[in-house]
């Protein structure tokens, strides 16, 4: 029995008649922090679509704690505890921070409060009653994952949260990953940002051409340049 919290098992994903994942496998344990790493176009956006329902794989299989959620519908797989966080944020540049928060948590079985979401984002508190279209990239960033956060989700999918963002924001939101983690959070982050990534994940899987190729841990993946040049061009 695996003890694994999310667990993928040789899915094959599609986009029409373009076959994206080939057998792709890949587990979350419990409060552990995953980082799935490839180039653009390796399917690192697809295998995240496809757990959460946006993509249904034609073969394979998707367990939420023990459960199969492959094939039901997003809103589903989000009621039963996974949230992700697009890398468009995907928020409602009409409504406030606020608002954004409030409707997030209206169908939240067990929904954070605004204060529990402030702690973590003491700027979003500040940008409250600020419109959606009024933050910048990183002020938005942080409103997508709180947004996520509200819901208590058991697991957060995060695409590319880093993605165009100064180094100073970078920076805070890893710290904000790193104290989601210590609280028992499970993460599984795309990310092109390596090194962002790398300084807060417990594990790593590399994709390239919709094939897993390689996992292990941070340590062992910084101690192989050349993979590292293979398959993340660095």
């Amino acid at each position: 029995m695996s003890t694994s919290l999310l667990e993928v098992e040789k899915i094959n994903s599609f986009y029409g008649d373009s076959h994206i994942l080939f057998d792709v496998s890949l587990s979350v344990g419990r409060n552990e922090v995953v980082a799935l790493l490839g180039r653009n176009g390796a399917g690192k956006t697809t295998t995240l679509r496809s757990i959460m329902g946006v993509l249904a794989p034609r073969s394979g299989t998707i367990l939420l704690d023990g459960t199969p959620i492959q094939g039901r519908p997003p809103f589903e797989i989000a009621r039963r505890g996974l949230q992700l966080v697009p890398e468009e944020r995907a928020i409602f540049g009409q409504l406030t921070v606020e608002e954004n928060l409030r409707l997030a948590a209206l169908t939240a079985p067990k929904a954070w409060s605004l204060d529990r979401i402030y702690e973590f984002f003491p700027r979003l508190k500040e940008r409250r009653r600020s419109g959606g279209r009024q933050l910048s990239g990183g002020e938005q960033q942080m409103l997508a994952i709180a947004r996520a956060l509200i819901r208590d989700a058991q697991v957060i999918l995060l695409d590319e949260p880093f993605e165009g963002l100064a180094p100073l924001i970078v920076r805070d939101l890893v710290r904000v990953s790193r104290d989601l983690a210590a609280q028992g959070r499970t993460i599984l982050v795309v990310e092109q940002n390596v090194v962002a990534a790398l300084s807060f994940a417990d594990r790593v899987y590399i994709l390239n051409n919709g094939h897993m190729v390689w996992q292990g841990t941070p340590a062992g993946l910084r101690a192989d340049p050349s993979l590292m040049k293979a398959h993340l061009g660095i």
